[in-house]
């Protein structure tokens, strides 16, 4: 890799952490209590189909750590953010990206978070994720609707 591709994969990398950053601290809010929606979601599904696992799971990395740092996320925020990027990530990256892969990546990797949110605080993980549906359906909806976006977008980049 020539050295001018590497700053710009780099500086692509910073940017795209930044903006997952930013937006995971923001939560849209839900007509019933507690199911608010972070537009977090859909844009990491789409970081993930567009730029592979690893470098999705590398800007993940230092979206967390700039939160953490900035303290708007715990360890409990950032564990169940790691738990969605492995698991969306990773059926991206099993199944290959596809219409279905996209729809179904996000709300699976939340419900995988679920689960362990229910066990880190002893709580039910079917009344999280219940209460984390309308979240999911907007995940799978926003992704799909902003994955042919983003992908036209990279690849112009790419051909600039």
């Amino acid at each position: 890799m020539k050295n001018r591709e590497k700053i710009r994969e780099m500086t692509t990398t910073a940017l795209l952490a930044a903006l997952l950053a930013v937006m995971g601290m923001f939560r849209l809010p839900s007509i019933l209590p507690g199911c608010e929606f972070q537009l977090s979601a859909p844009f990491a599904v789409c970081l993930a189909a567009c730029f592979g696992f690893r470098r999705y799971f590398k800007i993940g990395v230092l979206a967390s750590m700039m939160n953490l740092i900035l303290g708007t996320h715990t360890i409990v925020n950032v564990t169940i953010a790691m738990i969605f990027r492995l698991v969306a990530g990773g059926i991206l990256s099993l199944f290959g990206v596809n219409p279905v892969t996209i729809a179904v990546s996000g709300p699976l990797g939340t419900v995988a978070g679920r689960v362990v949110l229910g066990a880190i605080s002893d709580t039910n993980p079917l009344a999280l994720t219940a209460a984390a549906a309308p979240g999911m359906v907007f995940t799978a909806v926003g992704a799909s609707v902003m994955y042919p976006v983003m992908r036209h977008l990279v690849r112009r980049e790419k051909n600039a």
